[in-house]
């Protein structure tokens, strides 16, 4: 009976992962990855041919992870409210949630990881890791334009930019946490978005949540 290989690819991407958010994608050799995993060298290249092939697998894995999850967090705050304010506090309180759970600096972003060395990286790979900033952003701004249909902002804003600013403060907030190794500085930037969309869409006759 053939074994099945997941088990062992899984390990070798993180493994990968590890290493490049510890010491960037070029310094993350093939042999080091080898040894993280603790595996053969044949056993690396039946799994993938090159390095940019696990790359692409790597941020493909990520982009998949990340879609999944803000599907189920918005989801979730759906069937908690009908009102898209209420909604998508939620969702950005679901993360903060999780991310209070943290015991350990952030380790980093693994986008942000290839943006830095983006000349070591095809156009597939790179075109993921701007999909992933693409479908967060429509999907952030999907909602924020029903809360203006809504909501009379306190403070005139431009949409697009507010949605990409939730990937700011993450990717911000990786880096500060890291910096810092304050495992909770990622929630708590989740938590001031929170707060900034509450304040600025807020009725004249006070919060809609606390």
């Amino acid at each position: 009976m053939a074994r099945d290989g997941t088990a062992t690819r899984t390990a070798i991407m993180d493994a990968a992962q590890a290493l490049i958010l510890e010491t960037g994608f070029a310094a993350a050799s093939v042999d080091a990855v080898i040894a993280r995993a603790g595996i053969t060298k044949g056993t690396f290249f039946y799994h993938f041919k090159t390095k940019a092939d696990l790359a692409l697998a790597l941020v493909q894995r990520d982009a998949a992870h990340d879609a999944a999850l803000l599907d189920a967090n918005m989801t979730r705050a759906e069937a908690l409210s009908r009102d898209p304010l209420q909604q998508i506090l939620i969702c950005m309180g679901l993360y903060e949630e999780e991310l209070e759970k943290l015991t350990a600096p952030y380790p980093g972003c693994l986008y942000a990881a290839f943006i830095y060395e983006a000349q070591l990286f095809d156009d597939q790979t790179l075109a993921v890791a701007r999909a992933v900033f693409s479908s967060w952003t429509a999907r952030i701004l999907d909602k924020l334009e029903a809360v203006m249909k809504l909501y009379r902002p306190r403070l005139p804003v431009d949409l697009k930019t507010l949605a990409e600013m939730s990937l700011v403060q993450a990717e911000g907030a990786y880096i500060l946490s890291k910096v810092q190794r304050d495992p909770k500085a990622v929630a708590a930037q989740f938590r001031h978005y929170r707060n900034y969309l509450e304040l600025l869409f807020m009725p004249a006759d006070g919060p809609v949540s606390r």
